[in-house]
């Protein structure tokens, strides 16, 4: 009961204030791994199955030793898993970053909405039309609303804090050094191999949530579900897949396309049979994964509760 009422309260905690503006956990945990990198990089995997251990170890770890010191404490157990829940839900603020890039687009500032988009993904935005940044914006927020909401709070319901706080840094590992390029290519393959790994079931209980809360935008159930099974086996991401292609089905447009990198250029599969997302689509896709969340805690509480009987 504990852990299920502590993942309940941070998931409140996040929607009422979103990410900590100064000291957050997380930023604090990426300060570290820099440090870190900085003795144990080499172009290698061998030196970054070491980088990972050490990190994500450490993360799991000090978790392990909180869940095990307030088991039995109802109050302490609580709070702590609230706590951590807080820290790693990045829910509140992804719908805020999404809105903000619609408010530009909406006040005709294609520059700013470029600009602010960058906060959200990591391709080349300076050459993006209004088009290409809505469906870039819509792409963002159903592929973290898996990695930022749902995903960590799967792994809360069956581990509790350990599964928080350990999810969360393999996570983090993978934003820093999971992405191709020369420098990271074999050092970061570990971190982004775990993380496609413990992003499975969090990223299919999205797809399904996703398709299931389809008509309160305006969707299909069907369509998410038929734009999930047709398409997502061919994106490059085992998990990103699943997810955009039913957020694509459940808004009724068409997302996927080419998108430019530090590291090059990737054309990635087409997803869903609507038109191309306009700048509308990005606050109906910011709803419906606030609706996604919301089912994701209910079914990490009914987890919890199961473990615990």
């Amino acid at each position: 009961m504990s852990r299920a009422l502590g993942l309940a309260l941070g998931h409140l905690a996040d929607r009422r204030f979103g990410d900590p503006r100064r000291g957050h956990p997380v930023a604090l945990f990426g300060t570290t791994a820099l440090e870190l990198e900085r003795r144990t990089y080499a172009d290698s995997r061998s030196r970054g199955v070491v980088h990972l251990a050490l990190l994500a170890g450490a993360a799991a770890g000090g978790g392990l030793v909180l869940e095990r010191r307030s088991r039995g404490h109802f109050v302490a157990h609580t709070l702590l898993t609230a706590a951590a829940t807080w820290t790693v839900l990045g829910g509140t603020s992804l719908g805020r970053e999404a809105s903000a890039v619609h408010g530009f687009l909406a006040a005709d500032d294609l520059p700013g909405a470029r600009q602010r988009l960058t906060h959200l993904v990591g391709r080349d935005t300076s050459v993006l039309d209004e088009g290409e940044v809505s469906r870039a914006t819509v792409e963002s927020v159903a592929e973290n609303t898996s990695d930022a909401v749902v995903a960590p709070l799967v792994w809360g319901g069956l581990l509790g804090i350990p599964g928080l706080l350990g999810y969360r840094a393999v996570n983090t590992l993978d934003a820093m050094v999971g992405h191709r390029g020369e420098r990271y290519g074999r050092f970061g393959w570990a971190s982004a191999r775990l993380d496609d790994l413990l992003n499975l079931p969090g990223a299919r209980l999205s797809g399904l949530l996703a398709a299931a809360l389809a008509p309160t935008v305006g969707g299909s159930p069907s369509a998410a579900l038929r734009a999930w099974a047709r398409e997502a086996r061919r994106h490059p991401s085992p998990n990103a897949g699943v997810v955009e292609a039913a957020f694509a089905g459940a808004l009724g447009v068409r997302l996927g396309g080419t998108n430019t990198y530090a590291h090059g250029v990737e054309d990635r599969v087409i997803l869903g049979d609507g038109p191309p997302p306009t700048r509308d689509d990005i606050d109906r896709s910011v709803r419906l994964a606030s609706r996604v969340g919301t089912g994701a805690v209910v079914v990490a509480c009914a987890v919890a509760l199961r473990r615990g009987r």
